[in-house]
């Protein structure tokens, strides 16, 4: 089952559209019409029978070569979250439990975990 197409996401404010350019099983991909914004969702069992859930957004932009400033490159990042889940003893409530949990911690304060994890800090 794949999520919902086309898939949306905010950055700096400016909603972007990302329609599914690719489904095959436990995959999915989904890319802005530039395709400087990406999404992948994959589902896979790893050792010992453990499922891992990825849902990843890859990014780039056109910047500034530092070594040559007259010119640009293109430059990326991604940001991605992984469930990696036994194959028994968690369902779903266990999991979004644990998830609203990590989600309220690097939200808060004005994501002030994030922030810091950014600046190096542990």
């Amino acid at each position: 089952m794949a999520l919902t197409d086309p898939q949306s996401i905010t950055i700096s404010g400016t909603p972007i559209s990302l329609p599914r350019i690719f489904s095959s099983g436990s995959e999915s991909a989904y890319t802005s019409g530039d395709g400087l914004v990406k999404m992948s969702v994959n589902h896979a069992l790893v050792k010992q029978g453990r499922a891992r859930r990825l849902l990843r957004i890859d990014h780039s932009k056109m910047t500034t070569d530092p070594f040559k400033p007259a010119e640009n490159v293109k430059v990326s990042m991604a940001c991605y979250v992984v469930f990696d889940l036994p194959p028994a003893g968690y369902v779903t409530s266990d999991v979004m439990a644990v998830y609203t949990g990590f989600k309220t911690l690097f939200t808060a304060s004005s994501d002030a975990v994030i922030t810091k994890l950014l600046g190096g800090e542990s």
